[in-house]
């Protein structure tokens, strides 16, 4: 990835955070600062990595260069609520992710069901088809909600539906690890490889669809089974995957999945409990959004915009550690505390540019 690139990214992931704390310092009751900020991290930077990433060229192409353009007017046309232009852009959004999804793939994800099909393609192409069908579900729901009213339910809002945005980075990601693990391909593993796809596509749709009608039992079943996926990937990558800096980043991440795994089952257990009260709580949530968005997705597009770089000039556990302390501890206080806001603005800053700028002038990586 080149220079100008790398500049355009990290600018807007720092972007992205810094409205995620805009609200302490100048509240505002008609405007969803955090709508913006997850917009712009997931759909604006992440959506565009994956389609790059998906084509294979050196140089950005006029469909991902559309996307782009098409998805900052959709962040910021929803955050202002103008909602005709949401629902506009989000037709063409549709297709340029669509168009590059099949002349990768096909039009249908038969891939999925075929048993010589490579796991880490099949993650691949969820996380496209995740992205083109959250776009037309967050349209579904402007239109149902602004307009038409067919449905009312209290969890069918635009702010739940954008965080289902996150799923595709979480996907690609997925599709990373996995990558690594082709000599297994052809072993006895590959079933447990393919479990593994099927918990965790299907259990994240599941579960999604649990939240929208508040069946908190259910959910604890599903996470479970997910939490078990993740563990399983955890302990598939950290014995078979080659040893290679990436490693050590995707096993971070992984370990901030298995962490909003945990966060999840607990939050959904404090919610079924006496007394609940949400304001309480709210700090487990955040960190668990943190984890999930600037810990575990930022771990999978730093080595996909870094992926012919490595091994890159960095002492990796200090990064790590960094990392950690700003996305779990940092960013969650930031919420109620603007000074921590700051610390994790500038510790993000610190990993997002360390990430993306270090120089690869090494021959060795230094872990």
């Amino acid at each position: 990835m080149n220079i100008k690139l790398k500049i355009l990214f990290s600018f807007l992931m720092i972007t992205a955070l810094v409205f995620g704390f805009i609200h302490v310092y100048f509240p505002a009751d008609n405007y969803s600062f955090e709508r913006l900020h997850i917009f712009l991290f997931n759909l604006c930077t992440g959506g565009t990595i994956l389609l790059y990433y998906t084509q294979g060229r050196v140089k950005v192409s006029k469909t991902v260069s559309f996307f782009f353009l098409g998805s900052l007017i959709y962040a910021f046309s929803a955050f202002f609520k103008i909602y005709p232009i949401t629902i506009f852009v989000s037709v063409p959004l549709f297709v340029l992710v669509e168009k590059i999804r099949i002349k990768k793939f096909s039009l249908f994800p038969i891939g999925f069901f075929k048993s010589k099909e490579p796991v880490s393609q099949k993650f691949h192409q969820a996380s496209l088809l995740c992205l083109s069908m959250g776009i037309v579900m967050a349209g579904m729901v402007i239109l149902n909600n602004e307009y038409f009213k067919f449905v009312t339910m209290e969890k069918l809002t635009l702010n739940t539906f954008f965080l289902g945005f996150s799923f595709p980075l979480s996907l690609i990601t997925l599709s990373l690890v996995f990558s690594m693990l082709k000599k297994i391909e052809v072993s006895s593993a590959k079933v447990v490889m393919e479990v593994c796809f099927w918990t965790i596509t299907l259990g994240v749709i599941i579960f999604f669809v649990f939240i929208l009608f508040e069946k908190f039992i259910p959910q604890i079943f599903v996470t479970f089974a997910l939490f078990t996926a993740v563990v399983t990937v955890f302990y598939l990558y950290s014995k078979f995957a080659d040893k290679i800096q990436q490693k050590l980043f995707l096993t971070s991440g992984i370990g901030f999945l298995i962490l909003t795994a945990i966060s999840g089952i607990a939050y959904i257990f404090l919610q079924m409990s006496e007394g609940y009260d949400p304001q309480k709580i709210k700090w487990l949530l955040h960190m668990h959004v943190f984890a999930s968005l600037y810990g575990w997705n930022l771990c999978g597009l730093s080595v996909i915009c870094r992926f012919d770089d490595f091994p890159i000039k960095l002492h990796s556990p200090t990064v790590i550690f960094i990392h950690w302390l700003t996305a779990i501890v940092l960013a969650p206080l930031g919420i109620f505390y603007g000074w921590f806001a700051i610390l994790a603005i500038i510790g993000y800053s610190f990993i997002t540019l360390t990430l993306f700028f270090s120089t690869n002038n090494r021959k060795i990586a230094d872990e």
